[in-house]
């Protein structure tokens, strides 16, 4: 693994209620592609949405580590961890909440993965800085998976 700094390339996939269907499977695909460019995801989130990631990664191929999103946060804002990269899921005001948290409290280069119905209403929204990645997907992950597709390059390669 290499080291940068006090981080040790790591990219945090922050996920909250999956009420949205294309979030597993949009963490999936980024948890791929980090892993494909030399970083590793770590999973932190709710109950509900760490079960849909074991059931969907039996084998932990994508997914070495998962974390309840509060001791996360917990963790993060105790400076005992922090992150190169945070990718926070939102689909509503609670995720929009998470990722001003992030952006906060950590020295991760955020990313606000907005999707659902009101993707472009939630975008404005954000307050805080943070990269915007946003598109109107419900049921199917291939509008935000083209805008993740855009910025996923440059994001693990600016971060070093």
């Amino acid at each position: 693994m290499v080291e940068t700094g006090n981080l040790k390339n790591e990219a945090l996939l922050l996920l909250g209620c999956p009420q949205v269907p294309v979030q597993t499977s949009l963490a999936l695909y980024v948890a791929h592609n980090l892993r494909k460019r030399g970083c590793r995801p770590v999973i932190a989130g709710t109950t509900a949405a760490r079960k849909l990631m074991e059931v969907a990664d039996p084998g932990h191929y994508y997914i070495e580590e998962m974390n309840d999103i509060d001791d996360t946060i917990d963790e993060i804002t105790g400076k005992q961890r922090d992150y190169d990269l945070c990718f926070v899921f939102i689909h509503n005001d609670s995720g929009i909440a998470y990722a001003g948290t992030m952006a906060y409290i950590s020295s991760a280069r955020v990313y606000a993965l907005i999707f659902g119905e009101h993707a472009e209403e939630l975008a404005e929204e954000i307050e805080f800085p943070c990269e915007i990645v946003a598109a109107k997907a419900v049921h199917n992950p291939m509008p935000l998976k083209r805008r993740i597709d855009e910025v996923m390059e440059w994001a693990v390669v600016s971060k070093r």
